[in-house]
């Protein structure tokens, strides 16, 4: 199946040349890492040493985190596959949907899906189906590819989304991704897609923030998620940010570093009702 962009000219411009400058300010921006990376390589061979967790809003407010991660990936070298996870904001689909056919279009071209690794996750993940419905109108993993196709297009992707982000979800999915990299060739990055507070003031998001995010820091999944539950903080992503957090320790990638937060304020000047913004790295 051909994926259609679903946000294409809202989260970020339709064209292919606005949609480059809009990339290259994300990275230049006061807000981002400062500067644009050159590509080591593709087809990273052997383990890739980190994992990421990026914001997924629109590139104006979110880009400029996001690129502090991607500066990251880019000067380390493109793994032979980015499997990205990403909530289910649409409500549409599975508990957990794995999109495991053909392509996926932007206006920078198409990514090809990683056939063999979708399949091997879904056989290792009793909850994880083949469905596309969940991902046609999904916007958390289309927003991340201009930022790899800026730099290349010789890559695949494994989309996955969370319909449910319950903790066992996240386990198992976890564990599904590591199995399944055995059983394949592969060379892999997993980036978890998130925002964090939604439309608190500016001092409620910071405050909230920091506490997932120091959880983050800590790779404490399950604190985070008894925060995010218990304190009703309205972190969208965070399966697929405990997912990540969890097969990174399984893997021996046991540090994290925390790289930006700033919030949709801080861009805007309005801080009645923020959005928040953070990246890092699982190491």
């Amino acid at each position: 199946m051909l994926k259609q962009p679903a946000v294409s000219g809202m989260f970020y411009p339709a064209g292919e040349e606005a949609l480059r400058e809009s990339i290259e300010n994300s990275f230049t921006s006061s807000f981002g890492v400062g500067e644009i990376p050159t590509l080591k390589c593709e087809n990273y061979k052997g383990d890739y040493p980190f994992n990421v967790f990026v914001p997924h809003a629109g590139f104006i407010y979110s880009g400029p985190a996001a690129s502090f991660a991607y500066d990251k990936i880019v000067r380390e070298g493109f793994p032979d596959t980015f499997i990205i996870l990403s909530p289910n904001h649409t409500g549409i689909g599975k508990e957990i949907s794995v999109f495991n056919e053909v392509e996926w279009i932007t206006p920078l071209g198409n990514v090809k899906v990683d056939e063999d690794f979708a399949n091997a996750i879904i056989n290792n993940a009793d909850k994880a189906s083949s469905d596309f419905t969940a991902h046609i109108q999904e916007h958390s993993i289309e927003v991340q590819l201009p930022f790899l196709q800026y730099f290349s297009n010789n890559f695949k992707i494994v989309p996955i989304t969370f319909g449910y982000q319950s903790f066992e979800n996240t386990l198992e999915v976890a564990k599904a991704i590591v199995s399944a990299s055995k059983e394949v060739e592969s060379s892999y990055c997993v980036i978890a897609s998130t925002d964090l507070s939604h439309f608190y003031t500016q001092e409620g998001a910071n405050s909230a923030d920091s506490l997932v995010l120091q959880d983050i820091e800590e790779m404490n999944s399950k604190k985070l998620f008894d925060d995010v539950i218990s304190k009703d903080i309205t972190m969208c992503g965070y399966g697929p940010v405990l997912t990540t957090i969890e097969l990174s320790k399984l893997t021996g990638l046991n540090q994290s570093e925390v790289f930006t937060h700033y919030t949709s304020g801080d861009i805007t000047g309005d801080l009645s009702r923020v959005v928040g913004y953070a990246s890092g790295i699982f190491k």
